[in-house]
């Protein structure tokens, strides 16, 4: 992912959520709406959220040290985590309480038109902010539809806040439902009730959101395509014959551990070996750039050792999807 066209959505959004916070929260005082408590409560924690992707984006810029040698790109995985978290606890679960008490004890709505005029307003404003996330992932997207380019990006930020911007929108209406229909019947507990539905909302998503990072967190290998140019890549058909096996590590969203045995001539002397290992190396990293941390092992292929299949038992893992033989 373009770090600039991340950032630019996030400041897009964060920008968005502070002012739709400030009008949800002035309408809620006027009103009593508890679809816009829930709702200023989102906007704040969304913009809440926004600074977190963007301190995250920050600290994965630090350069690497003896006691973290592979740097610090993870660290957009992780804030993008506590993302989900802050989603989950103040966004949802806060509106499914406000929700659960409103539908208890409703109340009649005071000075309609703050709420109806906050929440047009706010649809307008999240409408720009999701309008900048969708173009700016529209340019990395490719022919992936939403749902795997959600499922498949190595950079947290844009799916983040194409997910947050998407809730935002849809409990907005959510918002706007319930206060119409209170405002329709007389009947205060329709404010509650869209309450309780912006909740549910959020909750899901953060629970989308956490599985997503998780994954990251836990370590996601190269994409499909990637892999297939390194394959492509190692080889030279002279010195270096074939992947024996390989695994590949994101180490951040732009940076990718490539781990590989080789299979190389019986008879070439160690400095060819080095010589074409130096040259797949530079093959390598001109096919797929982020790959920078590069370990290439030479073997000899052994078409019995081939024939046993993958010892699950040789790496953390058991056996890897790209095995090209062992």
């Amino acid at each position: 992912m373009s770090a600039s066209g991340g950032t630019r959505a996030i400041v897009a959004a964060l920008g968005a959520n502070l002012a739709i916070a400030a009008s949800k929260f002035v309408a809620f005082a006027f009103s009593g709406s508890s679809s816009m408590l829930a709702e200023g409560v989102h906007s704040l924690a969304d913009s809440g959220n926004q600074f977190l992707l963007l301190v995250g984006g920050k600290k994965a810029q630090r350069q690497a040290t003896p006691q973290h040698p592979f740097g610090y790109g993870r660290e957009r995985f992780i804030y993008a985590f506590l993302v989900s978290i802050v989603l989950f606890s103040i966004g949802g679960m806060f509106a499914i309480y406000e929700g659960y008490e409103k539908v208890r004890h409703p109340h009649d709505l005071k000075h309609w038109y703050w709420p109806v005029g906050v929440l047009l307003f706010a649809i307008i404003a999240e409408g720009f902010s999701f309008r900048t996330a969708i173009k700016e992932s529209n340019e990395l997207r490719g022919k992936l539809s939403w749902k795997e380019f959600i499922r498949r990006a190595k950079a947290p930020e844009l799916p983040v806040v194409l997910l947050e911007d998407f809730g935002a929108l849809i409990g907005l209406v959510l918002a706007l439902g319930g206060v119409g229909l209170s405002l329709l019947t007389g009947d205060g507990v329709w404010d509650g009730i869209g309450t309780l539905c912006i909740g549910v909302l959020l909750v899901l998503i953060a629970l989308v959101l956490a599985a997503e990072t998780k994954s990251l967190l836990l370590g996601e290998a190269a994409g499909v395509e990637d892999v297939k140019k390194i394959e492509a890549a190692i080889v030279d058909g002279d010195t270096v014959t074939r992947v024996i096996h390989m695994r590949t590590l994101h180490l951040g969203p732009e940076e990718l551990l490539v781990a590989a045995k080789i299979a190389v001539q019986h008879d070439d002397t160690a400095t060819e070996v080095a010589k074409a290992i130096d040259a797949a190396e530079a093959r390598i990293r001109a096919s797929v750039p982020i790959a920078r941390v590069i370990y290439l092992e030479p073997d000899i292929y052994s078409e019995a050792e081939a024939a046993k299949g993958p010892d699950p038992k040789a790496t953390p893992g058991g056996p890897t999807p790209h095995a090209a033989g062992h």
